[in-house]
């Protein structure tokens, strides 16, 4: 089942360039309130060179108004600076001057409510305000003027705002935009993040996060901009909500997902924001690079370099290692004796000033993925001249980025520490602070790459009894309950392929009799009751009857203890279960798998230790549905226990590849009944025999309620079988990740003027990143129809793409549009297979509220401009480029 979701629609009149890149600014405010005087004192100074008109009060620099219908044309972007009592007012007057973009500084507890009646749309309640440096708009609470830079600040709190940009000002380091939520009521983070990802001026981003609106716009929207930038998220008041971590570790799984790193303090998130803002880490080769951690340290003194050390490996990176070839070398450019050539590298006290020669040497060895360079204050030294020297080596640096941490708190190192970052380099005051900074460029590469990941072609093809866990849920229904029996709950996980033990619900205890001598003793013999999750505090579970008197005992003896501890609880008579466990000298392990729900980010699926003592197990893993198998393998590789399942003294081996297959068919319950609140399976036994799941638990949403993924799953139901006309059977159906091979293949497919049509150029190879860009898509926002060929020996191949982009944004009254491509093989071209892909793409459009179809065809490609026409397309020469036609086609 496949929930509709319509993205909202811009309000007729609002268009983003009028909040991000406004030409005019109004300022509406009540001189009673102390924040007008800071807004009109910030809009005075910041340089702006458009008009900002005041109405309401008098403010040197701005243009005195009697109203907005008094201004002269209407303003692109107001700031309502107003009791709640007379927003509403001011929205309408607002509106019907034309004015849709507005920001509210103080309370509007009717704010979203005002926005949908009056159409404008609304930065806050309690926005800090907008920032845009490089035009000179400072339209916000803050207490300095942001200077103009790259870094990007999108925040809730107004005070985390004034701090972070209080720190960039000593760092000197400015910012491209500043957008202060708020509340967010109003416009939210992912139009900011959608602007952010097409602004060339936008470097790395900072998040402060409390409240998502819209989890799946949200995730889209973060997962654009780390596509080509860093991202960096911190959650203020998590643990303070919700004391078990739970929420704080699906909001970090929620941002791993979209590749936005999380971070949990403040420094951390300054240390972050000083690593991402000045450093661009190169590509390394090889597959042990993938992972970034790898730091080699070089320093003028030991403690400090122990330090640093103790701090990489205690955050889970690792001291990068070189051979005896790369220390030769080392000891020949740095002439210092084998044992000072370590990790970390020690120079002589009084050789600070040989830190950057150092620091280069070991920048350039492929087995080092970052340097950390600290300089410990040394009687004798020209600081001067060691600090000129570092930053010259941070910068002309082409292997792996080097990081300073400049120690001591003297007016000369803190000088020399300005004069680095000055330069444009990451300069640390400990050498613990610059190891943080190290180690955020390698999770922020983890987290960017894994988002653009290339999954194999193999993926799980599922095949449930759908028509079983439905009739589970109607019974449910039916009787007003919403939790499962142990029962209910194993028979949905078997529905969907996983392995559960064998056993039978039962009314009584003569029942039950008959159920053990089908399944053979010895049994295990549990209470149902769905008023009971955890039956084992009850007496709820006895194992290993091994006869029929001891079954019958067990039974009055567990009806009794039960009543006794539960007199409300409902009972629904016994779970009957053949014994498990291990079947040779092997302990088999005790997993436990999680659906569960959360408030902000929806489903989650959760991996970690089973058993009884499951809940005070840290070793936890979290992911969002929809999983594959690459996440859901990623999934199993975050915990540390993973170690065990490779077999490890009495533990047996276990075929991940089975665990990551359970984690995706949990993951497709969440998918295909989205009134599932949860299941657990714990335990859940694996050994190398295989999996079994020996208890589950779990229920519904109440009636009415249903969930909504965080990232959208892959819309099963679009697929369809089409024949071309000479009766080659395809499936037709959209893009998946897995596609990433067959798609780099039938690029090389392409005919070099196919090629040089559908890119504009001639390139020969696909790069990764465009491939994982162009087969792992929002499915809310794109749609990519490809034709599969399955008819020949080895893997399918894709024969045919056409695809279709919603373009964001958009001027006053304009349509909503989408941009659209479409490509063929040499070999079936004639065939009427684009003409197809064109139309399924014409019909996606429609059902997804797109007014108009736009495409560009070089003018050259006369069979393209021709197949355009005969699809009702109309042509015009692209204004910006005679050898380019624009196809329009109105849906």
């Amino acid at each position: 089942m496949k929930l509709p979701l319509a993205l909202p629609r811009h309000s007729p009149g609002f268009r983003e360039a009028a909040l991000f890149r406004p030409g005019s600014v109004a300022l509406l405010a009540d001189p009673a309130l102390p924040e007008s005087a800071i807004l009109a004192r910030n809009l005075a100074a910041g340089g702006f060179k458009g008009p900002i008109h005041a109405i309401g009060l008098e403010a040197e620099g701005l243009l005195a108004s009697d109203g907005v219908e008094a201004l002269p044309a209407p303003p692109d972007l107001a700031v309502l600076c107003l009791p709640p009592e007379a927003q509403e007012a001011a929205m309408l007057a607002l509106a019907a001057r034309g004015c849709f973009a507005a920001i509210v500084p103080v309370a509007g507890p009717e704010l979203a409510a005002l926005s949908d009646r009056t159409g404008v749309r609304v930065l806050g309640a309690h926005s800090f305000g907008l920032c845009l440096p490089r035009i000179g708009l400072n339209a916000s609470l803050s207490h300095i003027a942001p200077r103009p830079g790259r870094l990007a600040l999108l925040c809730q709190s107004g005070a985390m705002a004034r701090a972070i940009i209080d720190w960039a000002e000593g760092e000197e380091l400015g910012f491209s935009q500043i957008v202060g939520i708020g509340t967010n009521q109003g416009l939210g983070f992912a139009l900011a993040l959608d602007w952010i990802a097409r602004d060339p001026e936008a470097g790395a981003v900072l998040l402060d996060l409390r409240r998502i609106k819209n989890r799946r716009l949200f995730i889209s929207a973060a997962r654009a901009a780390a596509r080509t930038r860093p991202v960096v998220g911190i959650r203020p008041g998590g643990r303070q909500a919700d004391a078990t971590g739970l929420a704080d570790a699906v909001m970090e799984a929620a941002l791993r997902r979209a590749g936005v790193l999380r971070v949990a303090g403040l420094e951390d998130l300054l240390a972050a924001a000083e690593t991402l803002a000045r450093v661009r880490p190169a590509p390394r080769g090889g597959m042990d690079a993938l992972a970034g951690d790898r730091v080699a340290i070089v320093t003028n003194g030991q403690g400090p370099g122990q330090l640093a050390a103790d701090a990489v490996l205690q955050s889970g990176g690792r001291l990068a290692a070189w051979g005896q070839e790369a220390r030769g070398a080392l000891a020949l450019a740095l002439a210092l004796p084998q044992p000072l050539l370590g990790n970390p590298l020690l120079l002589p006290p009084q050789e600070g000033h040989r830190l950057a020669e150092a620091a280069s040497l070991l920048a350039a060895l492929p087995e080092v993925d970052s340097v950390v360079a600290v300089h410990a204050p040394a009687p004798g030294q020209d600081q001067d001249v060691t600090a000129t020297a570092l930053a010259a080596a941070s910068r002309a640096t082409r292997g792996a980025p080097v990081l300073l941490g400049w120690l001591g708190q003297a007016p000369a190192a803190a000088a020399a520490r300005r004069r680095l970052a000055l330069a444009g380099h990451a300069v640390f005051s400990t050498p613990e602070a610059a190891v943080r900074g190290a180690l955020h460029l390698a999770t922020d590469r983890r987290n960017r790459a894994a988002a653009a990941e290339l999954p194999p072609r193999d993926m799980l093809e599922l095949a449930p009894d759908r028509a079983a866990v439905r009739a589970v849920i109607e019974t449910l229904r039916a009787e007003g309950r919403l939790g499962f029996t142990e029962a209910e709950a194993l028979r949905i996980l078997e529905a969907y392929g996983l392995p559960v033990v064998p056993g039978q619900a039962v009314p009584d205890v003569d029942a039950a009799v008959a159920a053990a001598m089908r399944l053979g003793f010895p049994v295990v013999l549990k209470v149902l009751s769905p008023d009971l999750p955890r039956k084992t505090e009850v007496g709820g579970v006895v194992l290993g009857l091994k006869d029929v008197a001891g079954l019958r005992a067990a039974a009055a003896a567990m009806e009794a203890q039960v009543r006794a501890a539960r007199p409300g609880a409902r009972l629904d008579g016994f779970l009957v279960q053949r014994q498990a466990g291990a079947s040779g000298p092997l302990r088999p392990h005790e997993l436990r798998l999680r659906l569960g729900d959360d408030p902000m980010f929806g489903p989650w699926i959760g991996y970690g230790r089973g058993g009884t003592a499951s809940d005070f197990e840290p070793d936890v893993a979290f992911d969002l549905p929809p999983l594959n198998r690459t996440l859901a393998m990623a999934l199993i590789r975050r915990t540390r226990g993973v170690r065990l399942l490779e077999g490890f003294r009495d533990h047996a081996p276990v075929d991940l590849t089975l665990l990551a297959d359970a984690l995706v068919r949990l993951s497709q319950i969440a998918i295909d009944f989205p009134e599932i609140e949860g299941l657990i399976l714990n335990p859940l036994l694996a050994d190398g025999n295989g999996l079994l799941a020996l208890d589950a638990s779990g229920g519904l949403r109440p009636p009415g309620q249903l969930a909504m993924l965080s990232v959208p799953p892959y819309p099963a139901e679009l697929a369809r079988p089409w024949t071309t006309r000479d009766g080659r059977p395809l499936l037709v159906r959209p893009i998946r990740p897995e596609d990433a091979a067959a798609h780099a293949e039938a690029f090389r497919h392409l005919a070099p003027e196919d090629v040089r049509w559908r890119f504009f150029s001639q390139i020969k190879e696909l790069p990764a990143a465009q491939i994982a860009r162009m087969t792992q898509i929002d499915y809310d926002r794109e749609m990519a129809f490809v034709a599969v060929d399955s008819s020949g020996e080895g893997p399918p191949r894709t024969v045919g793409v056409a695809r279709l982009i919603r373009e964001p944004g958009g001027a006053p009254g304009d349509p909503a549009v989408g941009e659209f491509a479409v490509v063929t093989l040499q070999g079936w071209k004639g065939q009427g297979l684009a003409r197809h892909l064109m139309e399924r793409l014409i019909e996606w459009g429609r059902a997804q509220g797109l007014e108009r179809m736009v495409g560009q065809v070089l003018a050259d490609n006369k069979p393209m401009l021709g197949f355009m026409r005969s699809l009702g397309f109309t042509l015009r020469r692209a204004p910006e480029d005679d050898e380019v036609m624009e196809a329009r086609l109105e849906l």
